[in-house]
């Protein structure tokens, strides 16, 4: 039984139908990565998996239980996080005021160790009287990421983690979700643009175009597919060979 499911989901936005029947699956401790052009409705999912935006149609389940009508702070409470294409770190403090006031936000309150635990796992290189405002992109996200280990998480929807970010940088980020999988057994449903992260961290790849699941299937044969590459990267096939080719190296 997957962990995280979704059936048939419509989401209609503006009089426009954004989501239009979308079913997916995550199993535990699995990483799957979710591409597509701008909007597509790749985000747009995430909203409505994490609760901050309730469908129109269809269902989630969760754990073997429909989560559809349940708001995002239950959702939380049973594991399910998200992250945001910027990251969302308050400017106004330091690192470490930003993991203290993360840590009084949840109930029951995580211990110190665990915060020390989950700024030593995302790698975190900056002193905790480090103002949040004066971070590197990786280090607002390792911050957020940190945060949401707090809630001892069982799946992680990723939006765009390596958006921004060096290929130095990006092989951090491949680190951490790797990690989260393996060693402590976190799902993770991963939105991402970078073929090369994609291609290393996620055993399936679902591709979304104009609100429809067009392709599905291990990366390195979803990429190739022509509708998947008329839809999103608008590359010949020789360049994406090329590029594939030096992922799998």
């Amino acid at each position: 039984m997957p962990l995280l499911s979704c059936t048939d989901i419509t989401l209609d936005l503006g009089g426009r139908r954004i989501l239009k029947g979308v079913t997916l699956d995550v199993g535990e401790a699995e990483v799957v990565g979710l591409a597509g052009p701008n909007g597509a409705g790749k985000t747009s999912l995430f909203e409505v998996l994490s609760g901050r935006q309730l469908r129109h149609g269809g269902d989630v389940v969760f754990d073997g239980e429909s989560i559809a009508r349940l708001p995002m702070r239950e959702r939380v409470q049973r594991g399910l996080v998200r992250s945001y294409q910027r990251p969302i770190v308050p400017a106004a403090l330091t690192v470490g005021e930003t993991l203290k006031a993360a840590r009084k936000a949840y109930k029951p309150q995580p211990s110190r160790l665990k915060v020390e635990w989950a700024a030593e796992f995302t790698r975190m290189r900056v002193p905790m009287d480090a103002p949040t405002g004066a971070l590197e992109t990786l280090e607002r996200r390792k911050l957020m990421l940190a945060c949401l280990l707090l809630r001892d998480p069982r799946i992680v929807l990723l939006d765009e983690p390596a958006s921004g970010l060096t290929g130095s940088e990006i092989d951090e980020i491949d680190l951490i979700v790797r990690k989260l999988s393996q060693e402590y057994g976190v799902a993770v449903l991963l939105i991402e643009h970078r073929l090369e992260l994609l291609s290393l961290v996620a055993a399936r790849v679902m591709v979304l175009d104009v609100g429809q699941i067009i392709a599905e299937g291990p990366p390195q044969t979803v990429f190739l597919e022509p509708q998947v590459r008329a839809a999103y990267f608008d590359l010949p096939l020789s360049a994406l060979d090329v590029e594939l080719a030096e992922t799998a190296g």
